[in-house]
């Protein structure tokens, strides 16, 4: 077996909640009082997914690739990021296996809106919806995310060479 067939990476990420900005999470706008506040558009959800694929294919970080200090960048849509990231690990070879996403978000309450974001990351990465997971938490009113401060995601990946 070829030792790059398969890669797992993982990625994490943060944005803190502030009142007045829209709230996106994988792609899909939730109805919300609050937002992340970011260069981007603050879909912390999409970062984390794009530092797991980045980390697979050993090619750095979604801060290195798209800093927030370059202002072409500023109020992009993520998923035009998560986009880019796809074809960064293609040109090496990779397809996206599978993603797991876990969204730690005290309020506003996200279930609803789970196929939909499974259905936008899809679309972006190019994959049947079966390969996408998305889970939403709290973490029960604990530390900054139940303080309804910010917002957390966990994300794995797997990519392959077909």
């Amino acid at each position: 077996m070829n030792e790059n067939a398969f890669r797992i990476g993982h990625g994490y990420d943060v944005h803190a909640l502030r009142a007045g900005l829209p709230l996106v999470l994988c792609g899909v706008r939730i109805e919300s009082e609050r937002g992340f506040v970011a260069h981007s558009d603050g879909d912390v959800a999409i970062h984390a997914l794009c530092d797991a694929l980045l980390g697979a294919a050993a090619l750095g970080d979604i801060g290195q690739r798209f800093p927030d200090t370059d202002p072409q960048w500023k109020g992009i849509d993520s998923r035009i990021l998560l986009e880019k990231v796809i074809k960064l690990i293609g040109a090496k070879g990779y397809v996206l296996g599978n993603a797991d996403i876990t969204i730690a978000l005290q309020a506003p309450k996200i279930g609803k809106y789970v196929l939909a974001m499974r259905e936008s990351l899809a679309k972006a990465t190019g994959v049947n919806v079966s390969r996408i997971s998305v889970k939403a938490t709290t973490t029960e009113r604990l530390g900054f995310v139940g303080r309804e401060e910010g917002c957390e995601v966990w994300a794995t990946v797997l990519i392959q060479k077909p």
